[in-house]
């Protein structure tokens, strides 16, 4: 699909959700429309810190800042960037922990659809957690920003300023998910925002175009810590994968995976499993060494503020635990 398939809802929404989508409509058709995508970050950030806790608001005015720019003959993609909190700020002589969600999806299933993940980075971005300021940015659920290496590129910069963690998040199941083994290959058949699929099946699992490293690598989280954190969902170090030859499988070790080849990793066989294994393969390319790891967070239908609030207040209770455990 064209790049125009997420502004197609727009119309959709427009007419079913208004509050969403005149929300922030003062930024994207008013003032300087180079500083808009910056102006519109900050103030979602500002918007959920402040108590309206909502992350679609900021996603749906990102579609029509895009169409404002590309009306006016203007390149949205370094806007669009900046809208998402990329490039990453960061915090001078301090510690940092860098945290990435992602924007809703599921979009055709429920055009109201909030992500956790997303509205947890709005939340936290610059707040500190046991201490360390929290670095947060919004990735697209689009493969072709991921084949054109968007992860690469964004944490790349970040990575190398040594911060004291790395957490890529994303919604998921039914409680908090440590996702120990990333696997390199696609294998769900789900489309992304723009109803593009991978190509891949669970019978076909393929590697992104370019995407070269191990079959599963293992992330570098506290996760006894983590997972040692009480709360209203349970947290798991998630060590299932499934494999070619053998299935799914619980793996005790990355060793056990030596000459797999990789249907899903813990992470599933989507952009959640991608972002965590591309981060985890970057770190190690970097030759860097910290705790690195991806979280899934609880799933939500629709929009609930009042659960994705306890969503976002026991990720900060396991944030705080990891970088506890690493003094």
């Amino acid at each position: 699909m064209s790049e125009g398939a997420e502004s197609a809802r727009l119309a959709a929404v427009e007419t079913s959700l208004p509050g969403i989508a005149s929300r922030y409509r003062d930024v994207v058709q008013g003032g300087d429309v180079h500083e808009a995508p910056e102006r519109l970050w900050r103030r979602a950030v500002e918007d959920v810190q402040g108590g309206r806790f909502d992350d679609r608001p900021l996603y749906w005015a990102r579609l029509r800042l895009l169409r404002r720019l590309r009306g006016a003959g203007h390149a949205p993609a370094g806007a669009e960037r900046r809208s998402r909190g990329l490039p990453l700020w960061w915090p001078k002589d301090e510690p940092a922990l860098l945290l990435t969600g992602f924007d809703p999806y599921r979009l055709d299933q429920c055009l109201g659809q909030s992500n956790p993940s997303g509205l947890a980075v709005l939340a936290l971005h610059g707040t500190r957690i046991a201490g360390v300021r929290v670095v947060g940015a919004i990735l697209p659920v689009r493969f072709r920003d991921f084949d054109a290496g968007l992860v690469e590129a964004a944490l790349a910069p970040a990575l190398r300023r040594r911060p004291r963690l790395v957490v890529t998040a994303s919604m998921g199941r039914d409680g908090f998910d440590l996702e120990r083994f990333p696997g390199r290959r696609r294998s769900a058949t789900a489309p992304d925002n723009e109803q593009a699929t991978s190509g891949a099946l669970p019978r076909r699992p393929l590697p992104p175009v370019g995407l070269d490293g191990p079959e599963f690598l293992e992330f570098t989280l506290p996760a006894a810590a983590m997972a040692a954190v009480p709360g209203r969902w349970p947290v798991r170090d998630n060590r299932r994968v499934a494999t070619v030859s053998g299935g799914g499988t619980a793996a005790e070790s990355l060793a056990q995976l030596d000459g797999q080849v990789a249907v899903s990793g813990s992470g599933g066989g989507y952009l959640s499993n991608e972002v965590a294994y591309r981060s985890r393969l970057l770190q190690t390319h970097l030759g860097l060494d910290f705790p690195l790891g991806h979280v899934h967070l609880p799933a939500v239908t629709g929009h609930d503020p009042g659960v994705e609030r306890d969503i976002v207040d026991q990720l900060r209770l396991l944030l705080a635990a990891a970088v506890k455990a690493l003094a």
